[in-house]
């Protein structure tokens, strides 16, 4: 289940209890600021495209348009926003799912590409979108809908072609120049906010053409149907059904027809013409038939998020009439929904008894056993909560909800130096986890370390995007005081991470300056192995 670490005051040693907060399921609509930053989608991406048969020439004019690196920050920057804005949905069984989807279908991609990384917006409208840089974003309402995970996969599969075939950077290039401009302005404003300068912020934006810009990210009918034959072809490649994707298309339409002026969200962002469906049909007729199971994981993930639904209470009820009338498509995984249910609704020993007697019908699987470790851990059954996790790690010491919660659950034990050697060990692993380094930062506080405190609360701040804050923190580091001689060496990580964090916000500041016309524009367009292109405004 998704916890939220707290914030911390930024001239003290982080505090040394980690806050959990509520989770945002149901967004109505995203913030004006999420919004924009899912506008940076204009920029596209830069990895070389599959082979493009049977279809008409679309150019390559996103090469050399934006840097790989520029790219990338842009996108880095659209999930801050998202952050910011509350849409990042921060489940960590949720979003490990969708990166082990994502990587089986990234297998069938030939050729180099962006390191993808995929996870949830807490949004009901049925919805997902690629940003520029390889980052895919699935609404929770999407995941809801899907009847198979071949149906979710197939919708991975087209947002994954949607950046390996630089379709975004290709609108780019069909944009007229005042639409570019307009473009980049909204950059140069989100760039300009991530900096903190708020008023400078909302002047840029409030002078651009935020509703031309919206125009570019609808896709082309080339660009669908180029994403929906690629799509097909990763899906089939990674043992999905590949029937999946027009059944899901016929779905979305008949929801259409059903319920006039509510036309779902991804049809609205991915045009469904009878052309697509006749399309996605032909091509199934070309492979021969298989029937695909749902995993288990699946099921679980589907059945987590509906037990968030509404109140605890409402969940419950919903799970238990879905038991007794036999209404599921996995029995295990609604157990499992109506445990985390029970969890939310307190009723720990109703939930604990859920989970034991799936283990005893010979039921293994480490969601059980994380969601087992947070029921005993919320009752107050701390050393068994701890005991439950360390014989889980043993099993599944991959499993990164089981890897937040042991040394989550080791802090509220105040087994501080046992935090620290747990949360260090595992960074080597996951470098950049937010939640580890979070940890780190108040057990060392803890213990008295402030130099190693704010080192970590530095990179927690980075792994969310934040520089400005994440340079506050390494600059404190170095005026700690209290460093001894064995730390010579995490003072020059220090030193060196600073450079690196403070270079980085220089060469935002450059592309912010470049967006809107000004000086540094030509390293943000530097074609490779070419001279710099004209400003934008000169195109």
């Amino acid at each position: 289940m998704r916890r939220r670490v707290a914030r911390v005051r930024k001239d003290v040693p982080p505090r040394r209890r980690v806050r959990s907060m509520r989770r945002r399921f149901a967004m109505g609509r995203l913030s004006l600021a999420v919004r924009l930053g899912m506008l940076l989608g204009v920029l596209g991406a830069s990895a070389p495209a599959l082979p493009d048969e049977n279809l008409p020439d679309l150019g390559d004019v996103s090469q050399g348009l934006v840097s790989p690196l520029a790219e990338r920050r842009a996108g880095e920057q659209s999930m801050q926003q998202l952050r910011a804005g509350g849409g990042y949905f921060d489940d960590p069984e949720v979003n490990a799912y969708l990166n082990a989807l994502g990587q089986r279908l990234l297998a069938g991609v030939s050729g180099s590409h962006p390191e993808f990384l995929f996870f949830a917006v807490g949004s009901a409208e049925i919805n997902a979108f690629a940003l520029p840089g390889g980052f895919v974003g699935v609404n929770t309402g999407l995941i809801l809908a899907t009847r198979s995970e071949s149906e979710l996969a197939s919708v991975l599969a087209h947002e994954i072609t949607h950046v390996t075939q630089n379709h975004i950077a290709r609108q780019v290039g069909a944009a007229s120049n005042s639409q570019i401009a307009g473009m980049a302005a909204l950059l140069a404003a989100l760039v300009a906010a991530r900096n903190g300068s708020g008023q400078a912020a909302s002047a840029a934006i409030s002078t651009t053409m935020a509703v031309q810009a919206q125009s570019q990210i609808n896709f082309t009918r080339e660009h669908e149907r180029e994403a929906d034959r690629i799509g097909f072809t990763l899906l089939d490649q990674a043992g999905f059904d590949a029937r999946a994707m027009s059944g899901f298309f016929e779905r979305l339409q008949q929801a259409v027809r059903g319920q006039e002026g509510s036309t779902p969200s991804y049809l609205r962002s991915h045009p469904l013409t009878h052309e697509r469906v006749a399309d996605a049909q032909d091509r199934e007729a070309s492979v021969p038939y298989r029937q695909v199971g749902d995993s288990l994981d699946f099921h679980l993930v589907k059945a987590l998020l509906r037990s968030y639904d509404g109140q605890p209470e409402e969940a419950v009820a919903d799970f238990t009439s879905r038991l007794a009338e036999k209404r599921y498509q996995s029995r295990t995984a609604t157990r499992y929904g109506l445990a985390a249910a029970l969890l939310r609704a307190k009723a720990y020993g109703r939930a604990i008894r859920e989970i034991d007697e799936l283990e005893d019908e010979g039921i293994q699987h480490p969601m059980l056993d994380a969601m087992a470790g947070q029921i005993l851990q919320q009752s107050g059954q701390r050393k068994a909560a701890l005991s439950r996790y360390e014989r889980a790690l043993t099993r599944y010491p991959q499993h990164l909800q089981l890897v937040h919660d042991y040394p989550r659950t080791l802090l509220q034990e105040r087994r501080f130096a046992d935090v620290v050697r747990f949360a260090e060990t595992a960074l080597q692993t996951w470098a950049g986890d937010a939640v580890l380094h979070q940890l780190a930062a108040e057990a060392y506080a803890a213990l008295g370390k402030p130099l190693q405190s704010h080192r970590h609360q530095g990179e927690y701040y980075a792994a969310l995007g934040d520089s400005s804050d994440a340079i506050e923190q390494f600059e404190l580091a170095l005026r700690s005081g209290s460093v001894t001689a064995s730390d010579t060496g995490e003072l020059l990580a220090v030193e060196t991470r600073l450079k690196s964090l403070r270079g980085n916000r220089d060469q935002d500041r450059k592309n912010a300056d470049a967006a809107s016309g000004g000086p540094g524009l030509s390293s943000m367009r530097q074609a490779p192995g070419g001279p710099a292109r004209p400003p934008l405004n000169a195109l």
